[in-house]
């Protein structure tokens, strides 16, 4: 069965750099398109960016100067490195996966929590 687990949330100090990885399996990885989306408890999820299967990315405009996305295919993992964080990016991180990048019948994993202090 599908499974994507994310790894490498955690507290951070404002300024600081996070990598967050998510391990993909039970799918083939390589053709399907993989986000990273966030949520804050009470707030609607909100979209990162993605990638898709030619390695090609897209970001919400407000974070990709400083969120980049990335996907090792021979290691079914996709990462997200986040740098100049601020206390405002403190939320749940998910990733997910989609044929054709359609989010509405995605595959999700359980998330996992980061916190920027200021």
């Amino acid at each position: 069965h599908v499974q994507l687990v994310e790894s490498g949330g955690g507290s951070v100090q404002a300024g600081g750099s996070l990598r967050l990885s998510c391990a993909a399996s039970g799918y083939t990885f390589s053709i399907y398109c993989m986000a990273w989306f966030r949520q804050v408890p009470g707030l609607e999820r909100e979209g990162i960016g993605s990638i898709d299967s030619d390695g090609i990315t897209t970001y919400a405009d407000s974070l990709k100067a400083r969120f980049t996305i990335s996907r090792d295919n021979a290691k079914s993992t996709l990462y997200l490195q986040m740098d100049s964080l601020k206390p405002e990016d403190t939320a749940v991180y998910y990733c997910a996966a989609a044929r054709y990048c359609k989010w509405s019948d995605a595959y999700w994993g359980q998330g996992t929590q980061v916190i920027v202090s200021a």
